[in-house]
């Protein structure tokens, strides 16, 4: 099946590996299909998760563990009803990022990841209200500039 990507122009992709958002992304809920590209050639952190309806519409994610070790993520008894999580093992937890020039200014919205179960290829993106995480957690560890994180 090819689809046409807002990054990487036309792609065939795997109908297979299509991930059901059941209620769409907050703000996009009417957009339930998306799949997971990779950000480039070489193996990296970064994804782009594109709609497979709409050409203009991806996000660039990533696995946070690399950038943010200690990032935990607890899922209710509702998300995993949802996502019908059978092992922990099926899990995949990704972060929406806002790119900016540099890794240095760029951020990661950790107060709302994203949750897949890769072997239902189901996903729902969810809000931690009951933790520390904001939506924009510097990507690069900040000097001691006096700059607080956000």
């Amino acid at each position: 099946m090819k689809i046409a990507t807002k990054y990487a122009g036309e792609v065939e992709i795997n109908p297979q590996n299509i991930i059901q958002f059941e209620h769409g992304i907050p703000s996009f809920e009417e957009e339930k299909q998306f799949i997971l590209l990779p950000f480039s050639d070489s193996p990296s952190p970064f994804y782009i998760l594109q709609s497979v309806a709409t050409e203009s519409l991806a996000f660039v994610v990533m696995t946070p563990f690399q950038f943010f070790p200690e990032y935990e993520v607890k899922l209710s008894d509702s998300v995993l009803e949802q996502l019908e999580m059978e092992d922990q093992q099926d899990v995949a937890i990704f972060t929406m990022l806002t790119l900016k020039e540099t890794l240095q200014e760029s951020t990661a919205n950790l107060q709302g990841p994203i949750v897949v179960n890769s072997k239902a290829q189901k996903g729902k993106q969810i809000v931690l209200n009951e933790s520390n995480y904001g939506t924009k957690h510097p990507l690069v560890a900040l000097q001691a500039s006096g700059k607080k994180e956000g």
